[in-house]
């Protein structure tokens, strides 16, 4: 019988450990997470108990955790990083994810280093040079395409990491300075003011009114569902899940998806196999489109795209099912595609604004058609011009299906030994 050749990893966010663990529940074969300081998300900071736990947890099941080390280092935190991350490797943590290449110069136990997205990675040059000085895994760019990404994989040695899904940036990662010039917080310190999803007005150069209050530096969510094979194909080993601050059910159900699309394609590839073990039975369907997006595209992947922006709003406002037909004083009429369920959310756009509700009680008034009391009546709904397109943006019944945990059942662990043993990952006791 053949062995595998190649490992796929399945790499998830978590903004906190209690994420971690349900993303390996779900599927991930690792997880990324902010450790106490110096990693490039403000306020997505997590304590060395937790993570200590969290390594324990996904060690388990041969997963693994990297921690975020990436924002640039001043000189008086230079000594605080290279304390971190002894404990953190004491912690048992499996990898960093770093930006600042004084980290390469520092006295640090023997652990994984990963180059961080925010190293701008577009090129052979400057990834052969990031593998050359010791980089075991690099983030590439989001910009990339297919051959670009297979033109890096013929010339390194390291594995090659890319984003499948998630907010894309305007800017290069690592590239972006309108935070900083605005505000004076850095996005390479951690701190975005997410100065690319406000709303600007642009003008011609004879002061006319091109757009109005637009988003136009907002872009559509990555989405590389369609081209996962093609990705592997190109050398990509390991797909990257945005979203260190996204939510529990975001993460739970974009790993999902994804697990499941890669285990479709691992079925057909007997040289390929998973970076973790076990297996992950779930108890929901999987959908991109019932948790936070901004609409989609796969960027440039296969060739540049035209339709790439989000410009008419950054929130999520859901899938379209249907039209409002009628609004009274506590009530309104709906005529729509999907069934609906108490504690639905849905939502509509009055003029710029999107204006959401929460079903309380919904009532069936004959097929497609329903009467809606909200929570709270909203005011606009009384200006709108009839039928008006409606958006569910929370699918109650959906949510309530995803708070059950799937199993993905130690007893097969059991039989093939630890994880050390399994998929060569050494397992370390943490200091007391």
């Amino acid at each position: 019988m053949r062995q595998p050749t190649h490992k796929l990893e399945l790499l998830s966010p978590a903004r906190e450990a209690a994420i971690g663990r349900e993303a390996i529940l779900h599927g991930a074969d690792a997880v990324y997470i902010g450790g106490p300081s110096f990693g490039a998300r403000h306020n997505a900071g997590n304590s060395l108990s937790d993570i200590a736990a969290l390594s324990d947890f996904a060690h388990r099941y041969g997963a693994k955790i990297f921690v975020t080390l990436n924002t640039i280092l001043h000189d008086n935190e230079l000594e605080p990083a290279r304390r971190l991350i002894h404990r953190l490797y004491d912690a048992g943590v499996d990898a960093l994810i770093v930006q600042d290449m004084g980290i390469l110069q520092m006295d640090i136990p023997p652990i994984d280093l990963h180059a961080s997205t925010q190293c701008d990675i577009r090129s052979v040059e400057k990834a052969r040079f990031l593998s050359e000085v010791g980089f075991s895994q690099i983030v590439l760019a989001r910009e990339l395409s297919l051959p670009q990404i297979a033109a890096i994989r013929d010339s390194i040695d390291a594995n090659i990491e890319f984003f499948i899904h998630g907010a894309l940036c305007v800017a290069y990662s690592g590239q972006c300075y309108i935070s900083h010039a605005q505000t004076g917080r850095s996005a390479n310190r951690g701190d975005c003011s997410q100065a690319c999803r406000l709303p600007y007005t642009l003008k011609d150069e004879q002061g006319r009114v091109v757009a109005y209050e637009k988003h136009l530096l907002s872009l559509k969510d990555n989405d590389q569902s369609d081209n996962l094979t093609a990705l592997i194909d190109a050398g990509v080993r390991s797909f990257k899940i945005e979203g260190r601050y996204k939510d529990m059910s975001y993460v739970k159900n974009i790993t999902a998806y994804y697990r499941q699309r890669l285990d479709a394609i691992l079925e057909q590839r007997p040289a390929l196999c998973h970076a973790s073990l076990g297996r992950t039975r779930h108890f929901f369907t999987p959908s991109p489109d019932k948790t936070f997006h901004r609409g989609s595209t796969d960027y440039f992947v296969r060739e540049r795209q035209m339709d790439i922006g989000a410009f008419e709003s950054p929130k999520f406002i859901g899938v379209p099912i249907g039209e409002v037909t009628a609004v009274a004083a506590e009530h309104l009429d709906v005529s729509v595609s999907e069934t609906l369920h108490n504690g639905d959310g849905l939502n509509v756009q009055v003029k710029r604004d999107i204006v959401g509700l929460r079903a309380n009680t919904v009532e069936a008034r004959g097929e497609g058609r329903y009467r809606i009391w909200p929570n709270e009546m909203p005011p606009a709904l009384a200006t709108l011009r009839l039928p008006h397109p409606l958006n569910r943006n929370l699918d109650h019944d959906w949510q309530q299906a995803l708070l059950k945990a799937p199993r993905r059942p130690e007893t097969a662990f059991k039989r093939l030994g630890p994880a050390s043993a399994a998929d060569g990952h050494q397992r370390r006791r943490r200091q007391r």
